[in-house]
């Protein structure tokens, strides 16, 4: 923690309520976590957004949801209605997985346009945050997506869902960093789950975090510095 204070660290992380057999008295629980601890903002499962949106009324904690997660294979206009939904019901911040088949086959401008629709979709009400699904893509495709998304007009690109084979790795987090302007930042998320891990995230060039691991992370920053 030499570099960075207890506030800079939580103000990284997303915790994710995102895990299909969760439930509502776990929404719950991490909505009172996030809120007791002061953390960036919390994503969970579009049909507990609502429940979500009202445990974290008041704080300055943010509600988040995701679209098309985690496999990203819904039409334009389902990731689309999916967005307007979300900001609906209280959203402001949105975790959308990109159509990674289509960015396998060669389709970078359908790629490009339909965030680019997602975005228009949004209108500024709501953070942007694609996902790209590292695991499966080389690194000349990270870059490039990485570029797509930009000219898309996203606030954040993001490692991955979690729900892969690996999760975020201090390699792509460089690579993204490098091939992103400093009008957009990275969130990194899969398998972060120590203090230790967050903070190499963050040296790599991450501005979020996302994480179900919040509350072991947040007692281990407490038992290291009282500094806020």
């Amino acid at each position: 923690m030499d570099k960075f204070t207890y506030r800079q660290v939580i103000n990284t992380l997303d915790h994710s309520i995102l895990k299909p057999e969760m439930t509502e008295a776990d929404v719950i629980a991490g909505c009172a976590m996030a809120r007791q601890n002061g953390i960036a903002a919390v994503s969970v499962k579009p049909c507990y957004l609502p429940l979500a949106v009202g445990e974290l009324a008041g704080s300055d904690v943010a509600a988040g949801t995701v679209v098309s997660f985690p496999h990203g294979n819904s039409t334009t206009a389902v990731k689309v209605f999916e967005v307007q939904d979300g900001v609906a019901n209280g959203a402001t911040e949105l975790d959308i997985v990109m159509n990674i088949g289509a960015l396998r086959s060669g389709r970078s401008d359908f790629v490009r346009d339909e965030i680019r629709a997602i975005v228009e979709a949004v209108d500024g009400r709501a953070l942007v945050k694609v996902i790209l699904e590292n695991y499966y893509l080389t690194k000349d495709q990270i870059a490039h997506t990485c570029q797509l998304l930009e000219e898309a007009g996203v606030d954040y690109v993001k490692t991955s869902t979690g729900f892969s084979e690996t999760g975020a790795m201090i390699a792509d987090l460089h690579w993204m960093r490098a091939n992103l302007s400093t009008k957009v930042l990275v969130k990194a998320a899969g398998g972060i789950r120590t203090l230790k891990d967050v903070l190499a995230m963050i040296d790599a060039g991450a501005s979020r975090i996302g994480t179900s691991s919040t509350k072991a992370i947040v007692d281990e920053i407490l038992a290291q510095t009282s500094s806020i």
